[in-house]
């Protein structure tokens, strides 16, 4: 009988370190909501002593949430677990998941703490964390950097202590496969009591190898958790991306030999809803979840694939989410083939107001395209849910001339604080003009850091995606806007982070 490898996700925590990742509650309780859909095991919400926002978050999504287990971060202190056992109150099922760092270097330099200080440390919250709640998760942070001999002493007083979960952290990213894989099974082997935890792997991407190295943590070493995100989101290079793990796991199931509860056709949603909150755009190359990942360019490809789908295809497209038909409504449909296809694409919006703004707004999108793609529906919905948010400015209209020869002018009609306001601009192009026209009224002196646009679909007709990065006082944050017109579309990013930069949700990402 097959073993089961739980799904541990952490893009609601580590996903959002991202620098302009990080969300308010409403949208990390949108994104769990989809996690549960996707049938994830372990949900990580937060770290709850990180802010007020973050704990609010955590509260809001574990008595929100029925069947995954809720994971709160802290470290090994009291202050911190008290506070995840707090806002976990809720929770159908909770887990408490502390960490201390064990390297050397981390010790000296980060922790200024000895060596049996930090042993000491780690046992007494675990107990502490243990006596608050029966699930509790412990990480020695910078593990693989660790010296084998004091990472077993650490790890066996953890599960004496009442762990339930050993996670094993290559936390830069520095692990190759074999001898992460091989890493963990000496850290199992010599730890007396290991057999009474479940053993897990969390790697990060700097070097390109976070996926291949935690599944070398499952099959060479014997864990049977991986902690992941949506899209491989995270700090620097990323984290584990869950859609590869998840599809590697099940297409080579002869080789793994495990079983995962995850709903697969649940996957794409989840990308699709991660990129648009946070404004991180996949790239079309991106295994599994990106645009090209079942395209065949090739002429010998596409003849091999008519004849049989196997010949190059090694995961069908509808089990991850993607349609078989891209190309599904158009401006005749009507609003119970739209709900429809809404449920087909694991779309959940909360009221029937909510699917009848969407409907309105998906026929004013076929009144200007011909053919509606699923991109397209789970584009607006996410827009949808967007403005959904209590915003400052909100866009109304745009209108812009430019010709070869002469300095593009453009005049944005948008509302701040609920009253129409009228910006006017020149700019070294259109989009340039736009933006300045909205920042001659708002002025808020923010630096914008990243200009991005993604065609959703494969057309002229597409809807373009754009993402704008804004700086502002320390601060980072995403703005994104879907349209037809580049131009729009680029006018409702920048005013979506404007809104995001005016909030004052917290959005403090944790450290950790």
């Amino acid at each position: 009988m097959a073993d089961q490898l739980i799904i541990f996700d952490t893009t609601l925590r580590d996903g959002e370190q991202s620098p302009g990742a990080s969300m308010t509650k409403d949208e990390k309780l949108r994104i769990a909501r989809q996690l549960e859909r996707l049938k994830v095991d372990v949900i990580e919400a937060g770290f709850a002593a990180s802010s007020n926002g973050d704990f609010e978050a955590v509260q809001l999504i574990a008595g929100a949430i029925r069947d995954s287990t809720i994971c709160c971060l802290s470290r090994a202190n009291d202050r911190d677990i008290s506070r995840a056992a707090e806002a976990l109150k809720g929770a159908n099922r909770g887990r408490i998941h502390t960490f201390i760092a064990t390297s050397a270097l981390h010790m000296e330099k980060k922790l200024r703490m000895s060596a049996e200080q930090v042993l000491e440390q780690a046992r007494l919250s675990v107990r502490f964390a243990r006596n608050l709640c029966a699930d509790v998760e412990f990480s020695p942070e910078d593990g693989y950097r660790s010296d084998v001999d004091f990472l077993c002493r650490v790890i066996e007083a953890a599960i004496a202590e009442g762990a339930t979960t050993i996670n094993v952290p290559d936390t830069v990213g520095y692990a190759v496969p074999e001898l992460y894989g091989n890493f963990i099974k000496t850290l199992r082997e010599r730890v007396p009591n290991s057999d009474k935890a479940v053993w897990s792997v969390h790697c990060h991407n700097d070097l390109g190898m976070a996926v291949a190295n935690s599944l070398a943590g499952v099959k060479i070493g014997g864990a049977r958790q991986v902690e992941c995100t949506i899209n491989g989101l995270g700090e620097r290079a990323g984290n584990c991306s869950l859609e590869e793990i998840v599809m590697a796991v099940k297409t080579r199931r002869d080789y793994f030999g495990l079983d995962l509860n995850i709903d697969t056709k649940q996957i794409l949603a989840a990308s699709r809803m991660v990129s648009q909150t946070t404004g991180f755009v996949v790239q079309p190359n991106k295994a599994v979840v990106g645009a090209n990942a079942f395209a065949h360019a090739s002429g010998i490809h596409q003849d091999g694939v008519l004849k049989a789908r196997d010949t190059y295809e090694i995961m069908r497209a509808e089990d991850v989410g993607w349609s078989a038909n891209k190309i599904v409504l158009g401006k005749l449909s009507g609003r119970n083939a739209f709900k429809q296809r809404l449920q087909d694409l694991g779309i959940s919006l909360e009221s029937e107001a909510d699917i009848n703004s969407a409907f309105a707004r998906f026929k004013e999108l076929a009144d200007r395209k011909s053919e509606i793609f699923d991109e397209d529906i789970l584009a607006l919905v996410s827009d949808e849910s967007v403005m959904h948010e209590k915003e400052q400015f909100g866009f109304v209209s745009l209108s812009q001339h430019s010709e070869t020869g002469e300095r593009p002018h453009a005049t944005v009609v948008f509302t701040a604080q609920g009253r129409e306001v009228r910006g006017e601009s020149d700019g070294n192009g259109p989009v340039d003009a736009s933006l300045k026209a909205i920042e001659s009224h708002v002025r808020s002196g923010a630096e914008m850091v990243l200009y991005s646009v993604n065609a959703i679909s494969g057309s002229t007709e597409s809807q373009g995606e754009v993402t704008v990065r804004l700086q502002n006082s320390g601060r980072v944050v995403n703005g994104v806007g879907a349209d037809p017109d580049i131009v729009v579309a680029s006018a409702k990013a920048y005013l979506n982070a404007l809104n995001k930069l005016q909030s004052k949700a917290d959005r403090v990402a944790a450290q950790g």
